[in-house]
């Protein structure tokens, strides 16, 4: 488990599409901290893109880059972190966002598809985006539920007004410690 003092300031869950990365981003510059993506990690670890991963390494390969990701985006230190929206199914890394504050980013197919353009790179959704994204976030679901300190709907909003709920909830916390 991750030495609670150095937790991340944020966590943020949620399916392709919700805008953990272009959320993540805008909090990272409010909060003056470091913004760290896993799949930007998974990324430069790999030498490759995600979906060359999938396609020469295969899934399961996949998953350990990211676990590999997610250990060292949440011993950095304080930092806004956007994990993939499966990284979540790793029962470690379920453990190590114990006391976290963990934000789900919530949204509905239509603003998902819109938003991530499943055509792009997404290896898991390659074929039939739309119906293997209801599955997946069917299956994840309880988990990002589960984890969360707090679940925003991003349907039919910008990035800046999901980021400035994000932050109006950060302040109210740091408020009750």
């Amino acid at each position: 488990m991750v030495n609670p003092g150095t937790a991340p300031s944020l966590v943020l869950v949620g399916p392709p599409g919700a805008g953990k990365s272009t959320v993540g981003a805008l909090l990272a510059v409010d909060l003056g901290l470091p913004r760290l993506d896993t799949d930007d990690l998974v990324v430069e670890r790999a030498g490759a893109s995600i979906a060359e991963v999938f396609v020469d390494e295969g899934e399961e390969a996949f998953r350990a880059h990211e676990r590999v990701a997610v250990v060292a985006a949440l011993a950095r230190g304080p930092a806004v972190v956007a994990l993939g929206g499966g990284a979540v199914l790793d029962e470690r890394t379920r453990a190590d966002l114990a006391g976290h504050r963990v934000v789900f980013l919530d949204v509905a197919l239509r603003d998902a598809a819109r938003r991530a353009g499943f055509d792009q790179g997404r290896p898991l959704l390659a074929l039939n985006p739309r119906g293997r994204w209801t599955i997946l976030m069917n299956e994840r679901r309880p988990v990002y539920e589960a984890l969360a300190s707090w679940r925003i709907d991003t349907g039919g909003r910008t990035a800046r007004e999901v980021a400035d709920e994000v932050l109006d909830l950060v302040r109210a916390d740091r408020g009750n410690r």
